[in-house]
């Protein structure tokens, strides 16, 4: 019998831990969950702490002073700065990985290196830190060709581009006019894959895993798959183009390769591997890794595990996961994102929302960038503002559900994809 954690802190601010705060509290352990920093919406389910997620010392801190038995780290920025590192020196259990496995997002060349290197499907790149060369090589390429920069951009330093001219301006923004900062120091360019992708979110023990439900994420922030690349406008589970039969093949070809590929790279990882998955004509191809939980993956895919939240993570945290089976309710989950319109440029902030305040049953919302002005409103916070969830025993009943809500939800410059899950309705 596994004795659980009865205090939890959850780190970070937006969709993701809103959703992983709620399930949490679910559990039938009955847990006392705290949020640094947290939103106005999770603030409406658990104490929030004003600690900011870069704050390393300060999390620390604030998990030695509240008695907390578990850290769940949400976002990767804190992980990338060793807050994992941090905590289990200080004797606190943490569900995140270490520096050394947080860098598998931190570089999206630390990455690539180790894909090269164990053969795992992904597109043929180059790095480069400096303009001329990137620009030889450019010639050498087709278009489109996808621009990354190395470091953590919040979702945004990724440019698909579609002319030579677009290539070349990305290249000389990241490299020379620092659109990036230290995170465009060093660039990828690599070869573009065409398919649709997938989300999977695999828990992670060491060398053991257990995948988490499939699910298709919308970068893009228009319409059609249009506009620049953002963190996230919308997502549904399962993603139905992953068949069973393709899941075993990513499974072999891509999940267990890179579990090995980690460990035998000495990194001992215990959290959350995101992969980032193409399904091209020649096979699954790897788009990237992140060291977390993806955002707004998360809200649909957590909601579809009959499993208890907490035992699973605090199992994998302890090398405890093997033998672990995963239960899937057979339900269709979908998730629009409300963002500021300007998002993922500029937005503004402040704005009042309001919210309808009855939901339909099997419509839950989860707060991203929200916080509660001095009048005690809920006013915008963010470029993703709020997420709307919905449960249905059809993907096509989910959507209704969820654009219905979408559309009496308040705010001056309320902005949502109306094509969340197209692809999947379009195949009936």
């Amino acid at each position: 019998m596994i004795t659980l954690p009865r205090s939890i802190l959850v780190v970070g601010s937006g969709g993701r831990e809103h959703a992983l705060v709620r399930a949490l509290l679910a559990s039938p352990a009955r847990p006392r969950v705290i949020c640094a920093p947290g939103n106005a919406g999770i603030a409406q389910d658990a104490a929030c702490f004003g600690v900011a997620a870069d704050r390393v010392d300060d999390l620390v801190a604030l998990a030695q002073r509240e008695r907390i038995e578990f850290v769940v780290v949400g976002p990767e920025v804190p992980l990338s700065l060793g807050l994992a590192d941090r905590l289990i020196a200080a004797g606190i259990p943490v569900y995140g990985p270490k520096a050394d496995g947080a860098r598998l997002e931190a570089s999206k060349v630390f990455t690539k290196q180790i894909l090269l290197k164990y053969g795992i499907p992904t597109a043929p790149a180059e790095f480069f830190s400096e303009v001329p060369p990137a620009l030889a090589y450019l010639r050498t390429r087709k278009i489109p060709i996808v621009i990354k920069a190395d470091g953590l951009a919040a979702g945004k330093g990724v440019i698909v581009a579609q002319t030579p001219a677009e290539a070349e301006a990305a290249v000389r923004d990241m490299l020379a006019g620092g659109k990036f900062g230290a995170a465009g120091r060093q660039i990828l360019v690599e070869d573009c894959l065409f398919g649709e992708e997938t989300s999977i979110l695999v828990v992670v023990s060491g060398r053991d895993y257990v995948i988490l439900p499939t699910s298709q994420d919308h970068k893009r922030v228009g319409e059609g798959d249009t506009g620049p690349n953002t963190g996230g406008m919308g997502t549904y589970s399962p993603a139905e183009v992953v068949t069973p039969a393709l899941l075993q093949r990513i499974d072999a070809e891509i999940v267990r390769p890179s579990v090995d590929a980690i460990a035998a790279e000495g990194i001992d990882y215990r959290g959350t591997l995101f992969v980032g998955v193409m399904l091209t004509p020649e096979g699954p191809s790897v788009i990237e890794y992140n060291a977390r939980f993806g955002d707004p993956e998360t809200q649909v895919v957590l909601p579809r595990i009959a499993n208890d939240l907490l035992a699973l993570l605090w199992v994998a945290t302890r090398g405890q996961l093997a033998g672990v089976a995963l239960v899937t309710l057979p339900i269709q989950a979908l998730c629009v994102v409300i963002a500021a319109r300007g998002y993922p440029d500029a937005y503004p902030k402040g704005e009042v929302i309001t919210i309808p305040a009855a939901l339909p049953a099997g419509v839950s919302i989860l707060h991203a960038g929200t916080a509660t002005d001095s009048a005690g409103r809920v006013v915008t916070n963010g470029g993703r503002v709020i997420g709307v969830t919905a449960l249905a025993p059809t993907l096509r009943g989910a959507a209704d559900l969820a654009y219905a809500v979408c559309d009496e939800i308040g705010c001056a410059s309320k902005y949502f994809r109306r094509d969340i899950g197209a692809r999947q309705l379009a195949r009936g």
